[in-house]
């Protein structure tokens, strides 16, 4: 695991013992720390019996304390802790800012950090495949993969790469990242954040934490992102900020399964110039961008079957994040987009889609948000209300044609119907599946009777 000897003698508190509270508890253990941790469930408490203090943070006196470790899921702005540990003078941080502490005595290496408010997943898994494919020692972390804490130190020359969300950006205070990126920003989690600026503040402070002389990628779609670029322009050494649109890429796209569509573009862009600052050529990124496969819920690729194209792209949870998805599919005669969306809406519109509901034949609204969605896209498009992602796909499979593509891209929270988005493509790719089987009975898949 990775440690530091900086934590021993010091005693810190841990509040929530998913993967990566677990693996902070044990390294900051191993570091010789003392640990006082905490869980409302009782299964990864008894865990930690005779190892730690169990007691909840709130309710001890937290004087001397070096740090209160919590998980990003914890909303700073509502939990009682962030009040508490202000009281106590503490700092509240994340596994993250663990790993920042420990940095210094790791074998020398370079970091990666990746943030944005879509697309941040798909650039940090490429970046990783670009590397791996390269040779060089790499490891992915943060808001993807395994807990970074958790896994050995690299060996001398390696590369962490980072995906970070605005709330462990919000729990990380020394993280100096030797290339840092922002693919964009859209209106997201504003429940968390006093406006949209104060979200997009959050993204800017992984710039902030950085020296001049270390290289910021900025993509170019949106404003908040290229004014973040402007302000770190002004800030770093010349020729240390670098903005993309990928533009240079376009003719290159065609040879990238994977990466179809203008958001991946930008995401190949950032990619390419994160790699190309960390010493790569061409001819080491370009044959990796065509044998990258992409990742689980994120336009992926479920089957190809009877000339139908079935993707997977539950991960876009919000408008913004399905609008690049439709608009990979421009209209072409030969080819008809049937959309499924719905579940748990994060607003009450479809703005953000709007400007490629003519590359849509026909939508299947399910969930919470289906009633609403049918109305909002009924002057547009056929719609059927199919309030369950099972009718959704079978309907949608019986009007799809030769070259038709069946799409799920919900625009939506999963948590009305599933576990998580997770659970929600799991499901659709299941579903699918079984349907183009032999049998092609779904009688035994949830929701499917």
């Amino acid at each position: 695991m990775i440690t530091t000897t900086a934590f021993s003698g010091k005693r810190y508190a841990v509040l929530g013992l998913a993967r990566s509270g677990m693996a902070a508890v044990e390294s900051l253990l191993a570091g010789g720390a003392q640990v006082t941790a905490w869980d409302s469930r009782e299964e990864p408490r008894r865990a930690l019996e005779g190892r730690v203090e169990l007691a909840d943070p709130l309710n001890i006196d937290l004087t001397g304390y070096a740090g209160i470790v919590v998980s990003p899921g914890v909303p700073l702005n509502t939990h009682p802790i962030a009040r508490v540990a202000e009281a106590a003078g503490v700092p509240v941080i994340g596994d993250i800012e663990l790993f920042a502490l420990a940095r210094p005595q790791l074998p020398p290496h370079r970091v990666v950090g990746i943030t944005g408010t879509n697309g941040k997943s798909t650039c940090t898994a490429l970046v990783h495949h670009i590397l791996q494919s390269a040779a060089l020692p790499c490891r992915m972390g943060g808001n993807i993969g395994l807990p970074i804490l958790g896994a050995n130190p690299l060996d001398a020359g390696g590369v962490y790469v980072l995906e970070l969300s605005s709330y462990q950006i919000d729990l990380t205070h020394s993280l100096h990242c030797e290339v840092a990126a922002l693919l964009n920003i859209t209106p997201d989690h504003l429940d968390r954040y006093d406006g949209f600026a104060g979200y997009a503040a959050s993204k800017a402070r992984l710039f902030a934490m950085q020296r001049p002389d270390q290289v910021a990628v900025f993509g170019m779609g949106d404003d908040e992102t290229r004014a973040i670029a402007m302000r770190e322009a002004a800030r770093h050494e010349a020729g240390c900020v670098q903005s993309v649109d990928g533009q240079d890429l376009l003719a290159l796209q065609a040879e990238w399964p994977s990466l179809q569509g203008p958001h991946n573009l930008q995401n190949a862009a950032v990619a390419v110039a994160i790699v190309e600052a960390l010493g790569l050529t061409p001819a080491q990124w370009r044959p990796a961008l065509a044998s990258f496969r992409g990742l689980p819920h994120r336009m992926e690729r479920v089957a190809e079957a009877n000339g139908v194209l079935f993707i997977n792209d539950s991960k876009a949870t919000n408008p913004a994040s399905t609008a690049p998805a439709l608009a990979a599919f421009p209209p072409h005669p030969s080819r008809r987009v049937h959309w499924i969306l719905g579940g748990l809406p994060k607003g009450d519109d479809l703005d953000e889609c709007a400007p490629f509901f003519g590359n849509v034949a026909a939508a299947y609204t399910i969930g919470d948000a289906g009633p609403l969605f049918a109305d909002l896209l009924g002057p547009y498009m056929p719609v059927t209300r199919s309030e369950m992602l099972c009718e959704a796909i079978q309907q949608a499979m019986a009007a799809a044609k030769p070259g038709d593509v069946v799409l799920l891209s919900p625009a939506c929270a999963s948590f009305d119907q599933f576990r998580d988005y997770e659970a929600r493509g799991d499901t659709f790719r299941q579903i699918v599946q079984t349907l183009l089987s032999p049998e092609g009975s779904t009688a035994a898949i949830p929701g499917c009777a």
